[in-house]
């Protein structure tokens, strides 16, 4: 079987579970290699699943954004000679992908939905209106970025893989600003919260300008559907949650496979960050209000007195 190479920036104590849907995409394209700026044994101990073969990282630790994880990514390339190389979706990850195509002479399609066994690509286009599939010229690699939610995860515990220190190590220096290079001064930890990352938030409960800055009904629905909290811009701009939450044009895209909406009028900046959700629930006052185009399912009515009822239903049913 063809090589597949699977890039992670770095990896915590556990997969993410787009880390998991990306493993078990590459499963179904060939056998299984990952490489990562992470310790090499300490990378070992979280892939031990059945469908990767060996870990490849550098000589210590690299992280993101070092130039050098383009080395390691062309080294492990060499190594295993893959014909295949993914990464979640994230900045990081973008970027070094980006450069190690212009490395191998190919291109790079990044936003993938899909990747079939004759490695053709599906994306969803223009905020979701239509539906392409890609392919790269025989002979060259494929480098590609995937979505979070798009695949199903199916991983299974297996044999710790084989480690591979790559001849590579971090370019970044503490005179690096003084050579002209860049310097990393202080690296500070997202901080921690029980909720799901928004960007790979399998359900994502928004709420907007109607909310009037009471967020408290969407929490506790949010909590009933271990859900990630989202906001349209009306609701960042006005303080009333952190711009991270921000959903739209000028902030995060995000692609559940529920998304309720709440009190967001769903101008088109807003639906082109939640627009390929598989379902999209909208609750608006306004029963003209655009969002109710887009909508799966739609309520008129008050989300203060609509949302504490779905709250109520789900609490019952739960008992």
């Amino acid at each position: 079987m063809s090589a597949v190479l699977v890039f992670f920036e770095s990896l915590s104590e556990q997969l993410t579970t787009s880390q998991q849907e990306l493993l078990t995409l590459a499963g179904t394209l060939g056998d299984v290699h990952v490489v990562t700026g992470t310790e090499g044994a300490a990378a070992a101990e979280v892939v031990t699943v059945q469908s990767v073969e060996s870990v490849y990282s550098g000589e210590t630790e690299i992280l993101a954004p070092d130039p050098a994880l383009v080395d390691l990514l062309e080294t492990a390339v060499q190594e295993t000679s893959a014909s295949v190389i993914l990464s979640p979706d994230t900045a990081d990850a973008t970027d070094a992908l980006a450069r190690l195509a212009v490395r191998l002479d190919t291109g790079i399609i990044t936003d993938a939905v899909g990747i079939d066994a004759q490695r053709r690509v599906t994306k969803s286009v223009l905020a979701g209106s239509y539906t392409t599939t890609a392919q790269v010229d025989e002979g060259r690699p494929l480098v590609a970025t995937v979505k979070p939610n798009s695949v199903q995860a199916s991983i299974v515990a297996g044999h710790p893989p084989e480690v591979v220190s790559l001849p590579v190590g971090p370019s970044l220096t503490a005179d690096g600003a003084a050579n002209g290079g860049v310097e990393v001064l202080e690296r500070t930890p997202l901080e921690a919260s029980e909720r799901p990352a928004l960007t790979e938030a399998r359900v994502v409960v928004a709420g907007g300008r109607g909310v009037d800055g009471n967020f408290g009904p969407l929490e506790e629905l949010a909590d009933e559907l271990g859900a990630a909290v989202g906001a349209s811009r009306a609701a960042t701009d006005a303080g009333w949650i952190d711009h991270a939450a921000q959903v739209g044009q000028t902030g995060v895209t995000v692609s559940p496979q529920l998304y309720v909406s709440a009190g967001i009028s769903g101008a088109i900046q807003q639906r082109a960050g939640m627009q390929t959700a598989q379902t999209i629930v909208a609750i608006n006052k306004d029963e003209d209000a655009p969002v109710f185009e887009i909508a799966d399912f739609g309520v008129v009515g008050d989300l203060f007195e609509v949302v504490p009822q779905i709250v109520e239903e789900l609490r019952r049913r739960k008992a």
